[in-house]
Parts: structure tokens; sequence; C-alpha cells
């Protein structure tokens, strides 16, 4: 069995440099937490497709090896200091009581799934419910809080299509920084590039300056890269969507393409007619919960029932106010 690339709770203390978003606060520091920031900053290298922390080095799938094996996730947001927040006025907080902090954030709460080589799980749910936090545990852009994320083989995520493009630069040299990024070799991908470019479909424009592109042709961009690479694991949020019905229906079919050549997807997405037709997982997500994994038909009927059900809720909600005098 190979060695996985792991990504665990691993709290850091005093001059240890930038805290975690997520740092559990009762370990390393006497009970005590830094001023932490509610979400990361973002990355200063393309974040249209970024592997693991150590990507680089993540071993090859092994038989009976998983793809992804998570185990008690959990990731918590200090909701003390935020970026409006000044640090004259955040030092009162660190000398006060434990008792005293504002409570924190749970935006997921023990977690466990395992995804198999092959599989294409379907993350589903409301938004705000934890499903993007989600894949940025799995990318490794968020370390855990608490429990345990095992990956084997080369992740690569597309979070935003077109996302952390270097505008200054041109589609092809864009490439060639997320081959270097991603400790591509300069002939490999010199060799995919032109595949890349046939998919992109923007023609003479990959030589021209990415800030000139419109918005359908950085997510044509993006996408082609991300999925060019032939990752082991791929992660997904909201990309199956995006741009005209033309590139919807090819970046469908690329997805399909991966798995049926037994590629290990995670994909966040609305779409719940792909989600029934070509996942073979669900999982359903509220309030940083799992509520019920399954086939993914049964957990899609799960969620349309919970939202109409929350829907005639409000709606009475609403008919009960409107009837009390004065509003």
């Amino acid at each position: 069995m190979a060695e996985p690339t792991t990504d665990a709770a691993s709290p850091r203390g005093r001059g240890t440099g930038r805290p975690d978003v997520a740092q559990p606060a009762d370990v390393a520091t006497g009970g005590r937490e830094f001023p932490e920031a509610v979400e990361p900053e973002p990355p200063t290298v393309p974040d249209l497709l970024l592997p693991t922390p150590t990507a680089a080095a993540a071993p090859a799938a092994e038989a009976g090896d998983p793809a992804i094996d998570v185990r008690d996730l959990g990731i918590r947001y200090n909701l003390r200091l935020t970026r409006r927040t000044t640090l004259k006025g955040s030092l009162p907080d660190f000398f006060r009581r434990d008792e005293e902090m504002p409570n924190h954030f749970w935006a997921l709460r023990h977690v466990s799934f395992r995804l198999e080589h092959g599989e294409s799980l379907a993350i589903i749910g409301p938004n705000g419910a934890g499903k993007s936090t989600l894949l940025l545990a799995l990318a490794g852009i968020l370390e855990p809080s608490e429990g345990v994320i095992r990956s084997f083989g080369r992740v690569s995520t597309l979070l935003t299509l077109g996302a952390g493009f270097e505008a200054e630069l041109s589609g092809r040299d864009n490439i060639d920084l997320v081959a270097a990024f991603l400790g591509i070799d300069h002939s490999e991908m010199a060799a995919l590039t032109p595949s890349i470019i046939e998919f992109a479909d923007i023609g003479p424009f990959i030589d021209a300056p990415v800030k000139t592109y419109s918005t359908g042709m950085k997510a044509r961009l993006g996408f082609a890269i991300a999925t060019s690479v032939t990752p082991d694991i791929l992660l997904l949020d909201e990309v199956l969507g995006t741009g005209d019905q033309t590139f919807r229906a090819r970046s469908q079919a690329r997805v399909r393409e991966l798995i049926e050549n037994a590629k290990a997807i995670v994909l966040v997405t609305h779409d719940l007619t792909f989600v029934t037709e070509f996942c073979n997982r669900a999982i359903l997500v509220e309030r940083g919960t799992v509520i019920r994994e399954g086939p993914p038909a049964e957990i899609v009927r799960l969620y349309r029932n919970r939202v109409a059900e929350r829907t005639l809720l409000a709606e009475a909600e609403a008919a009960r106010f409107a009837r009390v005098p004065g509003t």
C-alpha cells in the first residue's frame, strides 16, 4: 500500500508564522487563541488548478488504496477577527478569560467518507452548507481543525474557472506557469499544450494577454488546463454550469471521459440532472454536516423534498407575519 498524502489537524503556537485559518484553541497555546482571519488570503499562485501541498511527492495509488479517505473532518473559523478588525480592537479580546471569548463557527463538523478510484462523488446542498469549504480542505488549502484527510495520487482542483490567471501574461504563458507550479516537466506540458489550446477554442488569442479575454475564454482555458494533466483525483466546484451551452456540453463530456478512465472526481454542483445521470454517489451537506450519503437519485430526491419543506415553512411564516397589525 502506498503511503498517502495526509492533512491532519496540526495546531501551531507562538512564533510559528501566520496562524492557521482554523486553529484549535485548546492545544499548544494554553487554551488561548491568537487572532485569525475568517477566510484564507487569496493564493499568490494560480488557484484555478491547485494540488495538495505535497502533490509533487504524492504517491501513485496502489491496488486497494482509496483515492481519498476523510475521517471525522472539522473546519473551524475564528469569528473574533475579520479583515475589518484592527489590531488595537482585537487586543482586548486576547486578554479576556476564555469563557468571555466569542464563539467559533464550525463550517464543517464530523464529516467522514471514502472515495474509491473510478468513482464520481457529487456534493449537493443549499448555499452556505459548507460544500466549497470541504473542497478547499480536500485540496489542502485549508488545514483540518480536527480529523484526517488522506489522499493517494495527484490532486488537481478547479475552484473558479479562470481565477488566478496572471492578467499581463498570455494564455500560453499561463499554461507554463501552472505547469511550473505543479512541478510538471516542461516537455510534458509542451506536448499537452496543443490539445489545451484546441479544447479552449480561443484560437490566436492564446498569445494575447489574459486581461483581454472574455469571461468565457478564461473559463474554457481554465477547464482545459485543469483536465489536461490527467490527475488521479479531480476536484470541481460549480464549473459544469459555467459558459455557454456548447462549452457546458463539452465540459460535461470531458468529465464523463475522466470517470470512464477510472479517475476519482469530487464535484460541487447545482446541476442535479448531471448528478443523477453521471455520478456514482452523492452526499447531502447542510449546516456543515453530512445529512446522508447514498445513490445519487435517492440523495437528490431527499434534497428536493427538504427544499420544498423549507419553502413551505418560509411561505407560511411570511403569511403569518403579513397578518400582524402594523406590519
